[in-house]
């Protein structure tokens, strides 16, 4: 079997983190990227190369396009030929009524989650596209619920960033499949991450819970599973999917 190399943005926790260690397990060399704990990442390329495979981390900004070539090039260099990118950073702001949301989130958010993952795919579709001299490979974005559910009083604008994502997994499955690139997508639900945390409201997860039909939030491991599963070839057929993963809501 071909030698798999895949990038992971937004893996040194949470949902990237977990994604990581799951390619691991199925035979990938992983490029984690990172912004912030440069700590966190070296745990999860820790976890990785205790599954038995390779890892490198990076630190960029995914709005930074000469950040993102160089995440690129160094899991080129030190892992060998790109063959995967899950496109997983991703920021929300505070939770808040959208009226009270300030133009500086919006527009950090909108940077992030959309030219950001916008960036990692075109760096992404250059690096497999057979038009291009690759050899073809897998594209896996992380969306979220919000992108149909709106998320009123809460974040209106990162749902918005969320549906451009779905949009763009649509658009690109399309424009990418003859060059043997596929491309799927993922919409968590309420997950059991730090992130909320960071929105202002540990609990929220659980307080969700009262609403998803499953009864529970769901864990990290549980996405990723789903993302390594359009990461494989169980899912050589399966493009320009988006995958709800979100006990029902």
């Amino acid at each position: 079997m071909e030698q798999r190399v895949t990038v992971v943005t937004g893996g040194s926790r949470g949902i990237g983190a977990a994604v990581a260690r799951r390619l691991a397990r199925d035979g990938h060399r992983v490029a984690v990227g990172y912004q912030h704990s440069r700590e966190a990442a070296e745990e999860t390329a820790r976890a990785v190369r205790a599954e038995g495979a390779e890892a490198i981390t990076v630190r960029l900004d995914t709005s930074v396009e000469s950040e993102v070539d160089a995440l690129f090039e160094e899991a080129a260099r030190r892992l060998g030929t790109v063959t995967g990118a899950v496109l997983n950073a991703g920021i929300t702001g505070p939770l808040g009524r959208f009226t009270e949301t300030s133009t500086e989130v919006m527009r950090r958010v909108v940077d992030v989650n959309v030219m950001g993952t916008l960036l990692c795919a075109r760096r992404a579709a250059l690096a497999m596209s057979t038009r291009y001299g690759g050899s073809g490979g897998s594209i896996v974005t992380l969306s979220s619920c919000a992108a149909t559910l709106g998320s009123p009083g809460e974040y209106v604008h990162y749902a918005a960033a969320k549906a451009a994502l779905d949009a763009m997994t649509v658009g690109l499955s399309k424009e990418l499949g003859p060059d043997g690139v596929r491309v799927n997508s993922v919409q968590p639900g309420a997950i059991l991450t730090d992130m909320h945390a960071t929105m202002g409201d540990p609990q929220r997860p659980w307080r969700k819970a009262e609403v998803i039909p499953m009864g529970r939030p769901g864990e990290p491991e549980e996405v990723a599973g789903a993302v390594a599963w359009l990461m494989s070839p169980e899912a050589s057929y399966t493009t320009g999917a988006v995958l709800r993963v979100s006990g029902g809501i």
